[in-house]
């Protein structure tokens, strides 16, 4: 079996829905990031195998194809799409793993790319059931056999915190600390390795310096029935794209390549879908047990908070990992365009251990539906 490590990764600034990527299309966006990651890497084109990105709310038809070919990459290079939600991109680098260990291929592209601000509205047809009219139209898909709910994730997310009873002070905690240290990340440019500016971007635009409680306190929530979820401790809709390239160990010993990372370890959960958040504590739960280790084995942890529920439920189940958790602020200020997301946790894992001379980092995160995913990576 192959060793597989990651040679390197990139991603863009990422902006929030209708923001400054408004016109640009999801494939634009990976296609763009895609030509700087091979620049930089040095791969030479020919030797890319495959490429597997996630994409959760695009124009569907196999788009990362669509995105390889509007960067230019040859046309003999197979490229595939996963769509798994918010796992779509941690799955692509399972996916590209197992392909590589077992000697089937030497180097993929993976990751992810979305645009919130392009997505189509989606309609049903008129011969299926849910068809209500000709002003019948929807932007999330169906995740819940016995329901159909635009509002089913934050409604998970709601039922979620109360049953475990979670205050809005409690999540609100989380939101001013991820803003901070986003923002601080941010000041000291240590992600600036990993980023690239690209359609004229020059920062993410989620990052708020200024939040404060007295903010966060205004906000009212977002379900008429709920007290705890509102626009601050709720992640927004976001696009973006953030790639790696991954090899096996005789490509790179070969080709006097330097990798960034290793991949050590990955796997895949499923829970209940109306409790989704749990999917991202279920997973590292289970990676920890798969590779017998104890979560004082990770020198960092990155989990994606699409809602600060998940942050608690971290904090509750490895309160003694609080200190390693996000170090570098999560999706509450960067954002969370779906696709993205794993490879923006992987790139930021790899960011932080170097910071802080670390060499284990756990990549966690939860999907709609009741799905989960988790990576554990070593830095080289």
């Amino acid at each position: 079996m192959e060793d597989v490590y990651i040679l390197d990764g990139l991603r863009s600034y990422i902006g929030v829905y209708n923001g400054m990527y408004r016109h640009v299309p999801a494939e634009q966006l990976g296609a763009d990031v895609l030509q700087r990651l091979v620049s930089s890497c040095h791969i030479p084109v020919k030797d890319i195998d495959s490429i597997i990105c996630g994409n959760a709310v695009g124009g569907g038809g196999n788009i990362t194809r669509l995105m390889a070919l509007t960067a230019g990459i040859d046309e003999t290079i197979p490229a595939f799409t996963i769509d798994m939600q918010c796992c779509s991109g941690l799955t692509s680098i399972c996916t590209a793993s197992t392909a590589i260990a077992c000697g089937q291929e030497q180097v993929r592209i993976v990751g992810g790319f979305e645009s919130a601000s392009t997505q189509p509205i989606r309609s049903h047809h008129p011969n299926h059931p849910a068809y209500t009219g000709v002003h019948d139209t929807y932007m999330t898909a169906q995740f819940v056999p016995s329901c159909w709910d635009e509002q089913i994730m934050l409604k998970s997310a709601e039922a979620t915190a109360v049953e475990a009873g979670m205050s809005r002070h409690d999540l609100d905690v989380w939101v001013l600390r991820s803003h901070r240290l986003a923002d601080q990340a941010e000041q000291s440019g240590m992600l600036r390795r990993v980023q690239a500016s690209i359609q004229g971007s020059i920062r993410d635009e989620g990052i708020r310096r200024r939040i404060n409680q007295t903010f966060l306190d205004r906000l009212p929530c977002i379900l008429p029935e709920g007290n705890v979820l509102t626009a601050g401790n709720t992640c927004l809709t976001h696009d973006g794209a953030a790639l790696l390239a991954v090899c096996s160990e005789s490509y790179y010993k070969s080709h006097a390549c330097h990798p960034i990372g290793k991949i050590k370890g990955f796997c895949m959960t499923g829970t209940n879908p109306l409790r989704s958040p749990l999917g991202a504590v279920q997973s590292i739960e289970k990676l920890l047990r798969q590779q017998k280790m104890n979560a004082s084995d990770i020198d960092v942890f990155e989990v994606n908070e699409a809602f600060a529920v998940i942050d608690e439920l971290f904090a509750r189940a490895y309160p003694d990992c609080v200190e390693r958790y996000n170090v570098l602020g999560g999706a509450l200020a960067y954002g969370h365009p779906y696709g993205a997301t794993g490879a923006m946790l992987i790139l930021h894992a790899l960011t932080a251990l170097q910071q802080t001379e670390g060499t284990l980092g756990c990549c966690s995160i939860a999907g709609a539906g009741g799905l989960g995913c988790a990576v554990l990576i070593e830095r080289i």
